[in-house]
C-alpha cells in the first residue's frame, strides 16, 4: 500500500481559501490515480475530486461547482486540492487516497486533515 500524509487543513472563514497537500511514499506515484474524499460528522465519506496518474483527466463531485481544483506534481509525489469560496458545509475531514484508477477501489488512505469553515 501507498503511505499518504495530508497537510494544509485548518480554520477559515466562509469565502476563504485553503490548499491541501498530500505526499506519497511511492516511487511509482505516477502509476496511481489520486483522489480527495471528505467526511463530515455523522455523514458518509464523499468523493471530492480525482486526477489520473498523468494529470490528463480530473473529476469532481457535483457539489464542488468549480470552487476546487485538484492537481499533482509527480516529481514531488504530491497531490493538491486548492479550495476557494469555501462554505460552512465544506467543513469535514479531508482524506487523500490512491488507486489504480480514479473510480476503482481505494486501498491506500491518508490519516486525514480537518477543514473547518466558519460562517
Amino acid at each position: 500500500q501507498v503511505q499518504l500524509v495530508e497537510s494544509g487543513g485548518g480554520l477559515v472563514q466562509a469565502g476563504g481559501s485553503l490548499r491541501l497537500s498530500c505526499v506519497a511514499s511511492e516511487r511509482a506515484f505516477s502509476d496511481y490515480a489520486m483522489s480527495w474524499f471528505r467526511q463530515a460528522p455523522g455523514k458518509e465519506r464523499k468523493f471530492v475530486a480525482g486526477i489520473t496518474g498523468n494529470s490528463g483527466n480530473t473529476y469532481y463531485g457535483d457539489f464542488v461547482e468549480g470552487r476546487f481544483t485538484i492537481s499533482r506534481d509527480n516529481a514531488k509525489n504530491a497531490v493538491y486540492l486548492q479550495m476557494n469560496s469555501l462554505k460552512p458545509e465544506d467543513t469535514a475531514v479531508y482524506y487523500c487516497a490512491a488507486a489504480v484508477r480514479v473510480f476503482a477501489e481505494y486501498k491506500s488512505w491518508g490519516q486525514g486533515t480537518q477543514v473547518t469553515v466558519s460562517s
